[in-house]
């Protein structure tokens, strides 16, 4: 099993600048660094390959950063989708190019787009075509890709592990994973070991995170329960993510407006002690 951690832990946006990141976070026991891409951020991806690899550590991408505006695979508009698949052909370009082992996020919309009436009938259907289409070109490119359910306030294509695998399975395709956020799910179900267990073969990964975005173990999270079924699945990692709070606004342009996070580190050390028992 491998530890992750988020940049957000420790910085708003990746650059060149930060690529110390990778030996910080290996010296704190994490072995994989999950750093979120878009059009405003910029950096020089031989950079952190040689980085990454020199500390000997592991990469995942999230579209975390900004998104063209009608960049939308589930979008009404054909042009809108096809938009979509091109920008997402990019970051997985993009993760060849750093060596990342996945590309994984809310890949089938757009976050923060939550409609706000009855979706159209056809909206799985044309949402995995593209998907489909994005994971032939993963599965070429040599790079994992995966979906992550997130809460109805920053979607509502897919709020839960069962829409998730009803997606994925309509997709039809074996290379097309699910990473669980336990964050998001705490307002979308209720017995989070049964969802993971749904997602069985197709959990990816999951995102170790405590109802309030805070260090896990010290909120209302069921993580024995949650670890007992993550163990059945092919899960390869635990992340931990949150926001860093002393980073003036970032928590609170983030939508996070309590100080869980003001320091990366520390929340690295305590969430790795009541985790790894526990697996």
């Amino acid at each position: 099993m491998q530890y992750a951690a988020h940049i957000y832990l420790w910085t708003e946006c990746w650059s060149d600048r930060e690529v110390g990141l990778f030996d910080r976070a290996k010296a704190l026991g994490i072995d994989l660094l999950e750093i979120s891409i878009g059009d405003d951020v910029h950096f020089d991806p031989a950079l952190t390959k040689l980085a990454a690899e020199a500390a000997g550590m592991s990469i995942v991408i999230g579209p975390g950063g900004q998104w063209p505006d009608d960049a939308d695979l589930s979008g009404d508009e054909p042009a809108h989708r096809q938009r979509a698949f091109e920008w997402h052909k990019q970051q997985i370009d993009l993760a060849v190019a750093i060596g990342a082992q996945a590309y994984s996020g809310a890949l089938y919309g757009r976050p923060g787009k939550v409609l706000r009436r009855r979706p159209p009938t056809d909206e799985y259907a044309r949402t995995a075509e593209g998907l489909h289409g994005l994971a032939d070109y993963a599965q070429s490119a040599g790079v994992k890709l995966g979906i992550e359910p997130m809460s109805r306030f920053r979607t509502h294509l897919v709020n839960t592990p069962a829409q998730a695998l009803k997606l994925v399975e309509m997709t039809g395709h074996p290379h097309l994973k699910i990473a669980i956020d336990t964050y998001h799910l705490a307002t979308e179900v209720r017995d989070l070991p049964t969802e993971i267990r749904k997602v069985g073969p197709r959990l990816m990964a999951l995102h170790a995170c405590e109802n309030d975005r805070g260090v896990p173990g010290k909120g209302i999270t069921p993580w024995k329960e949650i670890f007992a079924a993550m163990r059945e699945t092919p899960a390869e990692f635990v992340e931990f993510e949150s926001y860093n709070t002393s980073l003036g606004d970032f928590g609170w342009r983030r939508g996070m407006f309590q100080n869980q996070c003001p320091d990366g580190d520390e929340f690295v050390r305590q969430s790795l002690a009541f985790v790894k028992p526990l697996i």
